[in-house]
């Protein structure tokens, strides 16, 4: 439990840095769900639930000793088999995607705990092979398992998803100590796989594991006008918006794009053109410059924690936000394809806060823990 004493270590920028960032969402989620039919307040009031829910969630998962969790590794790794099969079978498909389990007044994503189960698992894995993970053939292991839960949900199809738990084990290994020459030659040999087999999709019909909306996603981001009423229409807009936004931003509630809805999904995976057409290049700026602040304040906690197992734990969470961040980002600016990656905070979802909470819990756990009290 936590003691009074280990309060004084708490990173209290890093904890006004995520409600600023809060705050952030509920002003933009007010903007970009104003001219919706019905409760146009629905959405806000909805955000502002899960945000007390996950602020519960938050001071549980800081309250327990980190190390105790690891005793409960493979149950933990169990759980997660457990949990992204049943969706398989019983979840609800929305807009392609079998990820959801209904439970009538709300729908819960499995995936997306399983984010946060993973890095708690993984990382007591790699505390365990300290000094296995010099060649390929070494980590092998590691990518087995991450791999298997992460099938499960490439399956669903969750396509953002599973390049978050890439994310999170590269990051990881990095930090636990695997060559980063291996590495860095599986990320760019990935990468030039993946551009090879979808120009022999394309060229000579290659079968590929994706729906053909999947591919289009990765093609179209390059050049949004090859298909501009269909895959290409999402992005489309959000460069309109972004780009008339201008320095200061049409003024919040004043987005023409967003107030006349012609782009789409903008209360969840592109709430950032919501922010870039109300508030410029500004409010842009100052939103990443706090992403930013979370993401520096969150390596100084990883590297201040009082064992790898601490260390690890924060650098995979730090590597999931930074990822998200990243591609939600660059998706509105035409920089990364669109993958349905919500921005960690900001968008609308309720599965996706309370996963994003009792994140930031496990940081502040290791942050109260980082040195052994003396008196």
């Amino acid at each position: 439990m936590v003691q009074r004493k280990m309060l004084r270590n708490l990173d209290y920028v890093f904890i006004l840095t995520i409600m600023v960032i809060l705050g952030f969402s509920l002003v933009m989620l007010s903007s970009a769900n104003l001219t919706i039919p019905g409760d146009p307040t629905g959405f806000v009031k909805k955000q502002s639930i899960w945000i007390v829910i996950g602020s519960v969630a938050l001071i549980v998962a800081m309250a327990f000793d980190y190390n105790h969790i690891a005793k409960y590794n493979k149950y933990l790794y169990m759980l997660n088999i457990v949990l992204l099969t049943t969706v398989l079978l019983i979840g609800s498909t929305n807009k392609g995607a079998t990820s959801w389990i209904s439970f009538g007044l709300f729908d819960f994503q499995p995936s997306e705990v399983a984010k946060v189960i993973i890095i708690i698992t993984f990382a007591k894995f790699l505390v365990d092979r300290q000094g296995k993970l010099d060649t390929f053939w070494q980590l092998i292991p590691c990518f087995m398992f991450v791999g298997f839960p992460m099938l499960f949900i490439l399956v669903q199809p969750d396509l953002g998803t599973s390049l978050v738990f890439l994310a999170i084990m590269f990051g990881m290994l990095f930090v636990a100590g695997a060559n980063p020459k291996v590495l860095l030659t599986l990320i760019i040999g990935g990468l030039i796989g993946v551009s090879v087999l979808i120009y022999v999709h394309f060229n000579f019909g290659l079968w590929l594991p994706l729906k053909e909306y999947q591919v289009m996603r990765l093609v179209v981001f390059t050049n949004p006008y090859i298909d501009e009423l269909g895959s290409g229409y999402h992005m489309i807009q959000s460069l309109i918006a972004i780009g008339s936004g201008g320095l200061w931003g049409q003024g919040l509630y004043e987005g023409s794009q967003i107030q006349l809805r012609f782009l789409p999904e903008h209360h969840t995976d592109f709430i950032f053109s919501v922010v870039g057409e109300e508030l410029g290049f500004i409010g842009g700026g100052f939103l990443l410059v706090s992403f930013y602040l979370l993401m520096y304040r969150g390596v100084k906690i990883a590297y201040s924690a009082k064992d790898l197992y601490g260390t690890l734990i924060v650098i995979g969470i730090i590597s999931m936000f930074t990822f998200q961040v990243f591609v939600n980002v660059g998706m509105t600016i035409a920089i990364t394809p669109i993958t349905g990656l919500p921005l960690p905070f900001v968008s609308y979802g309720g599965s996706a806060m309370l996963t994003n909470m009792i994140a930031v819990g496990l940081i502040l756990n290791v942050n109260i823990r980082r040195q052994d009290l003396l008196f």
